[in-house]
C-alpha cells in the first residue's frame, strides 16, 4: 500500500545532512543519470556541506520520520526540489513548491533539459519559461531552462 501522508517541517541542520543528501543521490541517479555516477557522488558531498548550509529548506516527512523529499530555497530562488523515486507522484512536489511559494511569493528556478518529468511537473504548476542555455553551471553540454512563477 502506498503511504500517502506526510508532514511538511523546517530542515534540521543536525540531523538531515545525510539522510536528506542520500535522498538526493536516489533521485538524481533517475533524474540525472545523463550526469555520470562519479559528477552524481562529487555532487552528493557538496549537498552536505555546501548547498544544504547555505538554503532554507523544506522536508516532506513520512509519520515513521523518514524524509520523502525536500525543496531548498535561497530567496525566491529554488535550489533544488528532489522528491525519494519511491515516493514520486503522490503530490510531495506540489505540496513542496506550495511551500515555497507560500515563503517567497514568486519563484525562479532553472531545470535540466534531460529531466522531463520535472519540467513536466513544473510547466504543470504554472511556471513559465524565461530563457535557455546551452551549458550548465560548470559549462558541461546539458542544456538548462530558467523558469519563473509569479506572486
Amino acid at each position: 500500500m502506498l503511504q500517502t501522508s506526510y508532514t511538511i517541517r523546517a530542515h534540521d541542520p543536525a540531523s538531515d545532512p545525510t539522510c536528506l543528501s542520500a535522498l538526493w543521490y536516489a533521485a538524481s541517479l533517475q533524474a540525472h543519470a545523463f550526469l555520470g555516477q562519479d559528477k552524481l557522488l562529487e555532487h552528493k558531498r557538496l549537498i552536505e556541506t555546501r548547498y544544504l548550509p547555505m538554503a532554507e529548506t523544506w522536508v516532506a516527512e513520512a509519520p515513521d520520520g523518514g524524509p520523502l523529499g525536500f525543496i531548498s530555497l535561497l530567496d525566491g530562488y529554488v535550489g533544488g526540489l528532489f522528491v525519494a523515486p519511491a515516493a514520486q507522484g503522490r503530490g510531495i512536489g506540489r505540496a513542496l513548491l506550495d511551500q515555497a511559494r507560500a515563503r517567497c511569493g514568486a519563484l525562479d528556478l532553472e531545470v535540466y533539459v534531460e529531466n522531463p518529468r520535472a519540467l513536466r511537473l513544473y510547466l504543470a504548476y504554472g511556471f513559465r519559461e524565461i530563457s535557455r542555455r546551452a551549458v550548465d553551471d560548470e559549462g558541461l553540454p546539458h542544456a538548462n531552462i530558467h523558469l519563473r512563477l509569479g506572486a
